[in-house]
């Protein structure tokens, strides 16, 4: 399966920097944000993007903001919630809100990769859907 591109986004600069470059050591392309404003920013230029890992608690919108925003605006993109806040609540409202999955930091880097290869599949899957029934559509018109 080809590497997913994946958007790391939480406020923590040196979280970031540090999972990024683990996770850009298994061959992921990962891009970073360190608010949820900047995530959207990213987003809206990179709409290939295949999975946001997403910190819950940030500062200005938090991550259940962005969840909720960047489903409604960006419905394909799967989400995986990171926090080291973590409740049962939160998990529960991440999962209400469309989130792929949640996970607790600090969590094991091959569970995590994991859990992004299931996500970006998931998405692909999505995608061609999507371009199969498109192409259906097109071909049923032309017969007609």
């Amino acid at each position: 399966m080809t590497k997913a591109n994946i958007l790391l986004v939480d406020d923590n600069k040196s979280f970031v920097q540090t999972m990024a470059k683990r996770l850009e050591k298994r061959g992921l392309i990962v891009a970073k944000a360190f608010s949820g404003e900047e995530a959207f920013e990213y987003i809206h230029v990179h709409p290939e993007t295949e999975v946001v890992i997403l910190d819950v608690k940030m500062p200005g919108m938090d991550g259940r903001q962005v969840l909720k925003e960047m489903k409604a605006n960006y419905p394909l993109i799967e989400i995986i919630m990171l926090t080291g806040h973590s409740t049962v609540i939160s998990g529960i409202e991440g999962m209400k809100l469309g989130a792929y999955d949640f996970l607790t930091k600090p969590c094991d880097i091959n569970h995590l990769v994991a859990k992004i290869d299931e996500a970006a599949w998931k998405k692909r899957r999505h995608e061609e859907k999507i371009r199969k029934a498109t192409l259906r559509e097109i071909t049923d018109r032309s017969i007609k």
